[in-house]
């Protein structure tokens, strides 16, 4: 149960920082975003991306989320490094990223050589 929890809060938070996702905010309307977000430290919501992008990668590319901790982390980090407060705080308080987090998110995942989602 915890896993199917863990797995769904992955593929939500990566879709969500929009890493994976190419379309509007408007997709996540029905989301309740972890109460938690709200007063998580940065490092948590790097943390946060970055195991949601291993489970989103790993199907993917068909690999293991263990072989993805590198570039992920560089996601993670590059993304969070380049939103601004504003962004950051509409990733806390609805769980995902808005459209201008999500162009930097995208960004990111070329910077980090990952590929991006369908």
């Amino acid at each position: 149960m915890r896993l199917r929890i863990a797995l769904a809060a992955g593929l939500l938070a990566l879709g969500a920082t929009a890493a994976l996702a190419g379309g509007a905010s408007s997709q996540f309307e029905a989301y309740q975003p972890d109460p938690a977000l709200r007063t998580a430290p940065k490092s948590e919501l790097e943390g946060r991306v970055r195991r949601a992008c291993a489970i989103v990668q790993a199907r993917l590319q068909n690999a293991a989320e263990s072989s993805l901790e590198r570039p992920c982390g560089c996601y993670a980090k590059a993304t969070l490094r380049a939103l601004d407060a504003a962004e950051i705080e509409s990733y806390r308080t609805t769980g995902y990223f808005n459209d201008s987090a999500r162009a930097k998110a995208l960004g990111a995942l070329d910077s980090c050589k990952l590929p991006r989602p369908v």
